[in-house]
């Protein structure tokens, strides 16, 4: 089995070549080490930085811009995304707050990636 994947870990976009053979991976084509970790991963287990809007309850906006905290197996994207549809957080929200901890079960978190002011309301 032969592939070839295109790196994305840094700008140079290395054209990786990746074989199995005997029950060991053979990679070539990588200009550093890292492009080796990410071929490897993109076979085995890829995974994702996923990024989403959260709804906001008696916001300035109704959406929140978030990210999780490093990346999850890409088979998990989906599942997660119907999670997160089904949250709404209280206004007011600060960049970096943390919206749904350990998401994955292996501590990482969905955190807000954009502020959002509470509305005021004045009592009459």
């Amino acid at each position: 089995m032969k592939r070839h994947i295109t790196c994305v870990i840094c700008p140079v976009g290395c054209k990786i070549s990746v074989r199995k053979k005997d029950e060991k991976y053979e990679v070539t084509g990588n200009k550093c080490p890292r492009g080796q970790e990410y071929a490897l991963n993109e076979l085995v287990m890829p995974k994702r930085i996923l990024t989403t809007s959260v709804k906001v309850l008696n916001g300035e906006l109704p959406l929140a811009s978030a990210k999780i905290t490093g990346p999850i197996d890409r088979a998990l994207i989906l599942e997660k995304m119907s999670l997160i549809s089904r949250i709404a957080v209280e206004a007011p929200v600060k960049i970096g707050d943390v919206l749904i901890d350990d998401i994955d079960g292996e501590g990482t978190s969905l955190v807000a990636t954009r502020p959002v002011g509470r509305i005021e309301t004045s009592n009459q």
